[in-house]
């Protein structure tokens, strides 16, 4: 199946690439980014309410608001991890024999982000979150798809992730590093102002591969406006500008 989506705009963190335009010199992470505990500053969000959120919340939120979504539109928060590092946390404490946190038990779940989104965004437009282990990304377009397929309105994808903590590095089969990505898609169809054009094959295992791309690579592109195609996953993924392609 061939999903094919306008990109209306976009964004994207991480601590060494903290601007759009910053990705256009994007090199491949290193284990040192991995380990850098910056965090957006999300200065949209009172102090009072924001140091209660931890990174990969403040990362989410800082590119869902950049990506300059329409005030009431449907979303997808997607994200391998999820608030892994919280729940770690909350079981150190229970060994401890240490109270738990509140907020930290409530923030905890792997729908966070989008919550979050909702109250202080007031979006009130129904949300979806996704895990998918390390096809996330490319399941959460296809969740894309299917809600731009029932209505003709823009959708917001939001992904992001967090280094796993320490005790699972023997199970990580990629270098994991903070990230965070949006995009405001509509479908093919749309009449709009698009920025990108993205095909995705789902069958692209049956396809002669591409080689594969990582998610620095798609960025750098969007960052420079170059057409690019590679394989995210079991996907086939090819990024183009201008006219959208039949």
């Amino acid at each position: 199946m061939l999903l094919q989506f306008n990109i209306l705009s976009w964004s994207a963190w991480s601590p060494a690439y903290q601007q759009n335009a910053s990705w256009r010199d994007w090199q491949k992470a290193t284990a040192a980014q991995s380990l850098d505990n910056s965090a957006p500053s999300l200065s949209q969000v009172p102090s009072m309410q924001r140091r209660r959120f931890s990174r990969l919340s403040k990362m989410m939120l800082h590119v869902a608001f950049a990506a300059d979504a329409p005030p009431q539109c449907h979303s997808i928060f997607a994200s391998r991890h999820g608030e892994l590092n919280r729940t770690i946390g909350l079981l150190e404490d229970i060994i401890a024999k240490q109270p738990l946190s509140p907020t930290a038990f409530s923030q905890s779940v792997h729908n966070t982000a989008s919550g979050l989104f909702g109250i202080v965004s007031g979006n009130q437009q129904a949300s979806t979150s996704i895990a998918a282990g390390s096809e996330t990304l490319a399941q959460a377009m296809v969740e894309a798809y299917a809600q731009l397929a029932s209505g003709d309105k823009p959708v917001l994808l939001v992904y992001g992730d967090d280094p796993v903590p320490p005790i699972y590095d023997a199970y990580t089969d990629e270098l994991e590093y903070p990230l965070a990505l949006a995009m405001l898609l509509t479908n093919k169809e749309a009449e709009a102002n698009a920025v990108a054009q993205l095909s995705i094959d789902t069958h692209g295992a049956s396809q002669p591969p591409h080689s594969a791309l990582c998610y620095g690579e798609l960025l750098q592109a969007l960052a420079t406006q170059q057409p690019i195609a590679g394989q995210i996953g079991r996907q086939q993924w090819q990024l183009s500008f201008g006219a959208v392609h039949e």
